[in-house]
């Protein structure tokens, strides 16, 4: 059994062991202490007291600063316990501000780290107010409905709610302060008087909510009959891609949609227009498809013609299916489409490249399931399929 003279020897050897591990630490420690901070992360925007913690892997002393000036003064602080403090952001200007802190550690050495961000104070009340045109909000079935507002600073994001569905808003041209969104509005909508709310958060998640109203007007849309030959669908549907394909990959490209306008100002129509042979919202009969509305333009001109791009965008579809022949898609951004069906060819584009307004896609034709040369023209809002035309007549902007 252990004596208490021996207990007391190997106590105070230990003691001595650890006393000199102490020291060779003190004395021979090299590494760099860890700090973490919570509170202040980089890039981010802030409004009224920040409040934030400190954490450090060694005793040692913290200073900090803001913009230079000086915050925290050589803080005593322990290692791995949370040191609570706050930034005043009320005492600082909007805009953005640089936060620097070192730590430097007791050891012999005075081993150092320091830490540098970036973030934005914004102490501005969000304000905000609707932009309505002369006269009430009435758009007719099949039209787009525009809806502008305006903020008096950077705002995050903003969101329409209508008719059921949320609509992003966007910029009307960079670093604008008047927002917009674009809603389409079915030729089925029924014909009534709906609401919408925006709802604008700004970039310390302070939240704004505008309500107003919006007529959908009756149109009388009008009825057609067409006929096609057995034949002409048997060879279309050898030649081309099934149409529940394009359905798909057109679900998927508006999904994809740039979250900005790659457009600015009208768009233009994309062959010059003899004659319109079947208006948009028509109600047709046939005997593959049966009783539908067609949800696009059908023009003509001479056959093989060029057919050019009503706005700038980006080519993401270039392919043949059965019942849209050979088919362009080109994305305007905010998840706008243009649609362009029975090209007689396709002009030297590719997919993922830029296209302007006015360039050539391909040429009139009567491929898939066409009984003759037309252009099919289409424009989808969120996959919603809107009269074309109305972008060529007003400022949608």
């Amino acid at each position: 059994m252990l004596t208490i003279k021996r207990v007391a020897t190997l106590g105070a050897l230990a003691l001595l062991g650890f006393a000199g591990w102490r020291g060779y630490q003190h004395f021979f420690d090299t590494t760099t202490p860890v700090v973490q901070i919570s509170g202040i992360e980089a890039q981010r925007c802030y409004a009224g007291e920040m409040n934030c913690t400190v954490s450090c892997s060694k005793a040692g002393s913290i200073s900090a600063w803001i913009d230079d000036k000086p915050l925290i003064s050589q803080f005593d602080i322990g290692s791995n316990r949370p040191h609570p403090f706050s930034v005043p952001t009320r005492t600082i200007a909007n805009g953005q501000h640089t936060f620097k802190l070192e730590l430097i550690d007791s050891t012999f050495n005075r081993n150092s780290t320091a830490i540098e961000r970036s973030f934005n104070v914004d102490n501005t009340p969000l304000q905000a107010y609707l932009l309505v045109p002369e006269g009430e909000h009435r758009v007719l079935q099949g039209r787009t409905l525009h809806v502008q507002f305006q903020v008096n600073k950077d705002i995050e994001h903003a969101t329409v709610e209508a008719l059921s569905n949320n609509y992003d808003c966007y910029a009307e041209t960079k670093n604008s302060r008047i927002y917009e969104a674009f809603i389409p509005i079915s030729c089925e909508e029924r014909a009534s008087e709906y609401l919408y709310n925006v709802t604008i958060t700004d970039r310390v998640g302070s939240t704004l909510t505008l309500e107003n109203k919006f007529q959908v007007v009756p149109f009388p849309f009008k009825k057609q009959t067409l006929t096609m030959s057995d034949e002409k669908v048997k060879e279309e549907e050898e030649l081309g891609r099934d149409s529940r394909e394009l359905a798909e990959e057109l679900e998927r490209l508006t999904a994809a949609s740039p979250k900005e306008k790659l457009w600015r100002g009208e768009f233009c129509q994309p062959i010059d227009v003899q004659r319109v042979t079947c208006d948009y919202g028509t109600i047709r009969t046939t005997q593959h498809k049966g009783r539908y509305a067609h949800k696009a333009l059908d023009v003509i001109n001479t056959p093989r013609s060029v057919v050019w791009s009503t706005q700038n965008g980006i080519v993401v579809l270039k392919d043949r299916f059965a019942a849209s022949g050979n088919t362009v898609v080109v994305d305007h951004g905010c998840g706008i489409l243009s649609l362009f069906f029975h090209l007689d060819d396709f002009a030297k584009i590719e997919v993922g490249q830029k296209i302007a307004k006015g360039e050539p896609l391909g040429k009139l034709g009567k491929t898939g399931y066409a009984s003759g040369y037309h252009l099919h023209w289409e424009m989808r809002i969120g996959n919603i399929p809107v009269d074309p035309m109305q972008w060529t007549r007003t400022s949608l902007l």
